[in-house]
């Protein structure tokens, strides 16, 4: 206990003198970058099982997971769990000099409440990282853990955990399409200036497992979206946050989009239209197109919770409203992530991660 005490004190410390909190995203993202820091070039060429694992000599690196559920009681829900991974320097030890931080998120969400748990754990004392082979992902007893055989993709088959004080899941996961990659064959530029990270998704999860809520368990079924990237490069300094959307369509689609704000109102956007094969096209600044309709009062600030999204070159014009508006993630630097119901050009079902709403 004195061990964990310790870590999580020395994480704590680093957080706050980084300004993870900015509006600008987590993890120093918005931070000047320190040299000896590698930096994401074009072109990438990704080998795998390695570059499902840690990136240690990258900044800022997390594996992300969003689900939408419908349970056994005829009710919608969403889960989200999250492991950041943020680097003091770009070097990596087996004991507390390790200059590695791991942070957890995990969310979920029912129409009227949301339920949000945080841990944070220090590199190289086995309190949280990544393996490959077999891939699992963990921080404390929280897992992202491969259930895939031996010649598929480790990422293709998951089981994943998490819990928090009142609330936990236990989901299985099975993707029956290929990994997507985003932007440029996984490098996904972030503003005009052409600040960049590798960036790619498994969008293609069917879901089954439980819910434990404090009226007890329910069953569940759904989708999944699981995104990794990772970078070294800080967004503009007047980029203020990011408005990101998954968007399962019923046609069997898919659209990943974001805007990068600007202070200055020169809002950079980016976008992914996934066909159901698995085949993307990666779409240019300014295809992607969001309005705000509808604004709710959150922990003390106006968060935008209902949207017009549009894709003209795609004939997407489409309304998002939030399962829960109030789906507020009450963490160390809090933001809005929940899930989206989608009506308008097409219907389906989706997730909204919103940064930056001061």
């Amino acid at each position: 206990m004195k061990d964990r005490t310790v870590a999580v004190a020395a994480a704590l410390a680093w957080f706050s003198m980084a300004d993870l909190g900015s509006a600008q995203g987590f993890a120093g993202l918005g931070e000047t970058v320190e040299d000896g820091f590698t930096q994401p070039v074009p072109n990438p060429e990704f080998s795998f099982p390695a570059d499902h694992g840690a990136h240690p000599s990258y900044r800022i690196e997390w594996w992300y997971l969003t689900s939408n559920l419908t349970g056994s009681d005829g009710k919608d829900y969403g889960i989200q769990w999250t492991l950041f991974r943020s680097a003091l320097a770009p070097t990596q030890t087996d004991d507390w000099s390790s200059p590695q931080i791991w942070m957890g998120h995990a969310g979920l969400t029912t129409p009227d409440q949301h339920f949000v748990s945080e841990t944070l754990a220090r590199d190289g004392v086995g309190q949280a990282g990544v393996t490959t082979e077999p891939f699992l992902a963990f921080i404390d007893d929280w897992e992202m853990r491969s259930t895939a055989s031996q010649d598929a993709d480790a990422l293709s088959a998951l089981t994943l955990t998490a819990r928090g004080e009142d609330f936990s899941y236990a989901l299985e996961l099975q993707a029956d399409g290929p990994l997507v990659f985003q932007g440029d064959r996984g490098y996904s530029i972030k503003s005009e200036s052409g600040q960049a990270s590798y960036y790619y998704s498994q969008p293609f999860y069917t879901v089954s497992g439980t819910l434990t809520l404090p009226d007890g368990d329910v069953e569940v079924t759904g989708s999944a979206w699981l995104d990794r990237e990772w970078s070294s490069q800080p967004l503009e300094d007047d980029q203020t946050g990011w408005d990101w959307f998954s968007l399962h369509l019923d046609t069997d689609e898919r659209v990943m989009g974001f805007r990068l704000r600007s202070a200055t109102g020169n809002d950079f956007t980016a976008a992914t239209w996934i066909a159901p094969g698995g085949l993307a096209t990666a779409l240019p600044n300014g295809a992607f197109q969001i309005t705000p309709l509808t604004t709710t009062e959150v922990a003390g600030r106006g968060v935008p919770t209902a949207w017009r999204v549009q894709i003209p070159s795609r004939g997407l014009d489409i309304q998002t409203t939030a399962l829960n508006p109030r789906s507020w993630m009450e963490t160390l630097f809090p933001y809005w992530e929940g899930p989206i119901r989608l009506s308008g050009s097409h219907t389906g079902r989706g997730y909204l991660e919103m940064t930056g709403y001061e």
